[in-house]
């Protein structure tokens, strides 16, 4: 199964604006870098008996360009709309002549399997459309009972995570994956990492989800492409910001285990953790952390 690796876009992820500052008593002008923000409309393509395709528009997210291609895989999976990385055909960016060159790579089209599009359209998602703002996932659209209904269980496997790594995760993150936010200070990150405790993606975007769906996307089409397996069981999840329910719904959609945040977990995100057998972690900074569910998948040792 062919799919189109989205890792060069005609948009950039910042850009440069002049802002004033106070300098001695006075406001003095500067050039400063500012994290982009655009639109990206996920659309679905099925095909006709007479081969023309039909398009679908799934979601309108507001994110940073840049992987786009992973952000539209890690959301159809954690939305439920493919099960698996094989129910992806292809990803591309719009060829609709209607559009000029630059709307182009604010528009992904995926391409799915027969049984995915017709499992989608029996779910009665078929005309839901939602759009979602940079600073929160698909609000409103998914609750712990709906995510009962998807089939989530409990998380697989048995993976045990040295807490003294865990807690090193962030500055980890912080070394190796947020240059965008370094040179904006407007951008949040994602990370994914083996229970070895190697950094193995980390993605950046003005939305905390977006990081977290560019992540397992990226995770997706390197499954697609036969270089890695869903669920991914032996792998933690770390966020440079606080922990919403969104994050830990994809955390389960993906089936990464354990997720460590910088800041604070919601009471929503801490619940469904607990009842699907996620370890989810909060605060984590130098050696010192709070543990909100599931603490025995971590070896304290002498942490």
């Amino acid at each position: 199964m062919a799919t189109t690796r989205g890792t060069r876009a005609a948009k950039v992820p910042t850009a440069s604006r002049l802002v004033w500052e106070p300098l001695d008593g006075s406001l003095v002008r500067r050039p400063d870098q500012l994290a982009v923000e655009e639109p990206l409309e996920v659309r679905l393509s099925r095909m006709e008996a007479t081969g023309i395709g039909s398009l679908q528009v799934l979601t309108v997210t507001m994110r940073t360009p840049g992987h786009d291609f992973e952000l539209a895989a890690g959301w159809l999976l954690s939305e439920g709309v493919i099960e698996a990385p094989e129910e992806i055909r292809a990803i591309r960016y719009c060829t609709d002549p209607d559009l000029d060159g630059g709307q182009r790579f604010n528009v992904v089209t995926g391409d799915l399997t027969a049984h995915a599009i017709e499992r989608h359209i029996a779910a009665g998602a078929r005309s839901r459309l939602s759009v979602t703002a940079s600073s929160c996932g698909v609000c409103g659209t998914a609750s712990i009972e709906a995510l009962t209904e998807r089939g989530f269980g409990a998380v697989a496997g048995s993976a045990v995570f040295e807490l003294e790594d865990v807690l090193g995760w962030p500055d980890l993150l912080r070394a190796e994956g947020q240059s965008g936010f370094a040179a904006t200070g407007g951008l949040h990150a994602a990370g994914l990492i083996s229970a070895g405790g190697e950094l193995l993606v980390a993605r950046e975007d003005i939305g905390r989800h977006n990081a977290v769906d560019k992540v397992i996307g990226w995770a997706v089409l390197e499954a697609v492409e036969g270089r890695m397996s869903l669920p991914l069981a032996d792998c933690g999840l770390v966020v440079s910001g606080r922990t919403s329910f969104e994050i830990v719904q994809k955390a389960l959609a993906a089936g990464i285990p354990v997720v460590a945040a910088v800041s604070a977990a919601s009471s929503l995100a801490a619940r469904l953790a607990d009842e699907h057998g996620l370890t989810l972690l909060g605060f984590v900074r130098g050696s010192r952390c709070t543990v909100y569910s599931h603490p025995e998948r971590l070896r304290a040792g002498t942490a």
